[in-house]
Parts: C-alpha cells; sequence; structure tokens
C-alpha cells in the first residue's frame, strides 16, 4: 500500500475532497491559480522590499559601527583639545580613534593646480587603506592622497606635491572608499595634523566594532567630556541604518498590503467556485445526507475541498516566489542566494498561510449553506 493510499484511508474527507475537485478540472484550475498569483505577489513584493534594505544598508558600509564626536559650537566650544581626545580615547577602548583637523588647501603637482581639504590626521592606517605605499603610523611627514585626487593628476606615491606653499613627498594613495564614509578623502590629502593652521581637533571619528558598542562609547564620552558642560556632540550613524530600516519595514508592508488584494480577489473567485459546486451537487449533498452523514461531516468535505485549493496553489506560488526572489536577489546584490534568508522566508510562509486561509474562508459560507439545507430538499434538487 502506497503512502498516498494509506493517507486516503486514515482521511477518507481528503479523498473525497480530491476526487470532488478533479471533476471540474478547468474551474478547479482558474480558482487556484487566483490563490497561485496572490502567493506570489504578496511572497515576492515582500522579498523585493527585504532586498532593498539589505542593498542600501550594505551600500553605507560600516557606518552604524561609526561615531563623529565634535564640539559643541552652541556652548562656544571651538575645538577638541589633547585632553578631550585623551579622554575620548579612554572612552573608547580597543575602537579605533581618528582625530583630525581640516582645512581649505591649495595643491600644485607638475604644474598643475587645485584646491581641495586637507585633512590633519596622525593615524589615517586606523580608518584608510593604501592603494599604492604604504601608510605611516603616526604620519610624522610627507602626505597621503585621496585615489580620485590621484587618479585626476596621476599622482603616485613617491611624487612630490606642494599643500600650500609646503612640499610633500607621497607616502601612499588610498583606496577608492566605497559605500558611505563620515570622512571622505577622495578628492583631498592627508598631513600631519600640526602642518594645519589652529589649535584643537573639529572632530574625532571612532570606529567600533559593533552598533552596541558604539552605542555604548557614545553614552561613556557624553558622562565624561559632558558631565560639567556640554562640551561635545555625538552623531551616531546608526541613526541612518535605523531610520532605514524602519522606512523600508513599512515599505514593504505596504507592498504586501498591495500583493494581499489579489488574494482577495482569489477569495473571490473560489467562493464563486464553491457556491457553484455546492449547487450542482445538491442531489449527492442530500444523498450524503440521507445515508447517514452529518452536517459536520459534508462541512468538513467542502471546507477540505477549499483547504486543497489553498494549500496547492499556495505552494506552487510560494515555489515560483522563490524563483522570483532568486531573481531579484541575483540582480539587485549579486547573491541569488539571498532569496532564502531568514527574513524572507518568512514571506514565503506567511504569503502560503495567508493563501490557505483565504481559501478555507471563502468557501465557509458555501459549505455552511450546503451543510445546513435539508436532505429531502436536496434530494428534490
Amino acid at each position: 500500500m502506497s503512502l498516498l493510499e494509506s493517507l486516503y484511508r486514515r482521511f477518507p474527507t481528503v479523498l473525497m475532497a480530491r476526487r470532488n475537485l478533479s471533476r471540474t478540472k478547468a474551474r478547479t484550475a482558474l480558482a487556484m491559480l487566483g490563490i497561485v498569483i496572490g502567493v506570489v505577489a504578496i511572497a515576492s513584493l515582500g522579498v523585493f522590499g527585504s532586498v532593498l534594505q539589505t542593498a542600501a544598508v550594505g551600500s553605507l558600509g560600516d557606518i552604524g559601527n561609526q561615531l563623529i564626536v565634535s564640539p559643541n559650537a552652541e556652548e562656544g566650544v571651538r575645538s577638541l583639545t589633547d585632553r578631550d581626545v585623551r579622554a575620548i580615547k579612554r572612552a573608547a577602548g580597543d575602537a579605533a580613534v581618528v582625530p583630525l583637523k581640516q582645512a581649505r588647501a591649495r595643491v600644485v603637482y607638475s604644474g598643475q593646480t587645485t584646491f581641495t581639504t586637507a585633512y590633519g590626521i596622525e593615524n589615517p592606517g586606523d580608518a584608510y587603506v593604501a592603494r599604492d605605499g604604504r601608510l605611516p603610523d603616526p604620519l610624522r611627514n610627507g602626505a597621503v592622497v585621496g585615489a580620485s585626487l590621484a587618479d585626476r593628476f596621476d599622482i603616485r606615491a613617491g611624487n612630490s606635491i606642494t599643500v600650500n606653499n609646503r612640499t610633500y613627498r607621497v607616502r601612499a594613495v588610498l583606496e577608492p572608499q566605497g559605500g558611505f564614509s563620515p570622512i571622505n578623502v577622495g578628492g583631498g590629502v592627508i598631513v600631519p595634523p600640526d602642518d594645519i593652521n589652529g589649535s584643537g581637533f573639529q572632530q574625532v571619528v571612532i570606529q567600533a566594532e559593533t552598533g552596541e558598542s558604539a552605542n555604548a562609547t557614545a553614552r561613556a564620552i557624553r558622562a565624561d567630556l559632558n558631565d560639567r558642560e556640554e562640551r561635545v556632540t555625538i552623531f551616531e550613524f546608526s541613526q541612518i541604518t535605523d531610520q532605514i530600516g524602519a522606512f523600508f519595514d513599512t515599505l514593504s508592508l505596504f507592498l504586501v498590503g498591495i500583493g494581499s488584494i489579489s488574494l482577495v480577489v482569489a477569495g473571490v473567485s473560489i467562493l464563486n467556485v464553491m457556491l457553484m459546486s455546492t449547487i450542482e451537487r445538491r442531489g449527492e449533498i442530500g444523498v450524503l445526507r440521507a445515508v447517514g452523514y452529518q452536517r459536520r461531516d459534508v462541512l468538513k468535505i467542502l471546507l477540505t475541498e477549499a483547504m486543497l485549493l489553498g494549500l496547492i496553489g499556495g505552494l506552487v506560488g510560494v515555489f515560483l516566489s522563490v524563483a522570483a526572489g532568486a531573481v531579484i536577489a541575483e540582480f539587485a546584490l549579486g547573491d541569488p542566494l539571498m532569496a532564502l534568508a531568514p527574513g524572507n522566508v518568512v514571506f514565503y510562509f506567511a504569503a502560503l498561510v495567508f493563501g490557505v486561509l483565504t481559501s478555507v474562508l471563502s468557501g465557509l459560507y458555501p459549505a455552511w449553506k450546503a451543510a445546513r439545507e435539508r436532505p429531502v430538499d436536496a434530494l428534490r434538487g
């Protein structure tokens, strides 16, 4: 005995429901197609929103782990002192701390002149990666050139450039910075901090291991430096990623809501199919009641038919949704397996459950109507 036959023997209602649906294959297929379309719409649109969120957050890099500490100009603090920087380093623990100065600069190389930003950074290796040459730690002499400025003027490590009438040997050229960075020096130049006019630092960039540790560092800095007066302001980049995440969560729900409309339409189609089916089988239902079937048995058979419509249509829809999700993930992220990420699997499961529930609810009234009819009236046709 096959597994399917054994299942039918244990659940004869399922066998009867399957046979009833197979009688009107075209009508059943059309009703099932509505469920398939609805499930695909819900799951695919949900995955689309999730993939967009992943792509958007990924393009920002690790900014959720970053902080920028700036002097509080509203309280009259114009720059951060060496003492402030030492306090920030204590609070940051193992996180990378990059204090910097910046000023407008005139850069001259091989007879070409441009105006850009000069950054005074002692430890550029904590924040950037060299494409050419080696990043000194600390940077006591020489200059480091951003990628776009180097490409524009064909500057290489070992060349000499002039920054504000001071000549430097180029120690390294930086890699282009991908995604979003709080301090993008691609078009600028890094020199020793002492070569930037003015005392104190304009900003301190902190790169923590995780968003949680960045948040803890921000609290520690506020407790230390803002204890008596509000000396510093802290911008936490995790606020950006949180806002992006909230926006895309809302977008995903909106898209899923749009997809749900197609399932409502499918539910109306199933309601029509079930009503037509109960009218056509009125005499058959009367015979079942006459030979001893109870109202609950008739109700069970008809609801099982509706559930099978939703289940089979839902499974086909989920399969197609996974395929569509793989195409979306490949196009947006270059990784089709992202379609099976845990967050996306939730959309497949929710769409399947919604499809089955829609089918059962659509079949509830026809089943109740057929079960309530008296056997004598049903036999009269």
